[in-house]
């Protein structure tokens, strides 16, 4: 079994009204040399919480996060680092539309596998 850290990340149209749907997850393992994230956006979801919501920028701000967890290295520094840098990313607070929740942590024999786990318990 090996040691993993993940945060959800959270759509906060309102920064103001401390409302969110989740709409990702980035898990991190350092013994499998494993970072991904996953996202799924449930467009009703997010529209009921703010009808004037930017989708096209919540699904940039997705694609970018899954873009550093793959190592793109045309989204610049953040991309770039080794695994753990780039986790430690993001996981640190923004004041953007999406956000990172808090850090948890867990063990697993499959990274990939208790991935698609989370996304389908905590965002699906």
């Amino acid at each position: 079994m090996s040691p993993y850290q993940y945060v959800v990340l959270r759509c906060v149209p309102r920064v103001d009204r401390e409302e969110f749907v989740n709409v990702g997850v980035v898990l991190y393992c350092q013994q499998a040399d494993f970072l991904a994230a996953q996202c799924h956006v449930e467009e009703a979801r997010l529209r009921g919480l703010a009808p004037g919501i930017d989708l096209a920028a919540v699904r940039h701000a997705l694609a970018f996060v899954e873009g550093v967890c793959r190592g793109d290295a045309s989204l610049g520094d953040p991309a770039t680092g080794d695994l753990g840098t780039r986790f430690g990313f993001l996981k640190a607070p923004r004041s953007t539309v999406v956000q990172p929740g808090p850090v948890h942590g867990g063990l697993t024999e499959d990274p990939a596998s208790e991935l698609e786990r989370l996304i389908d318990v905590l965002v699906r």
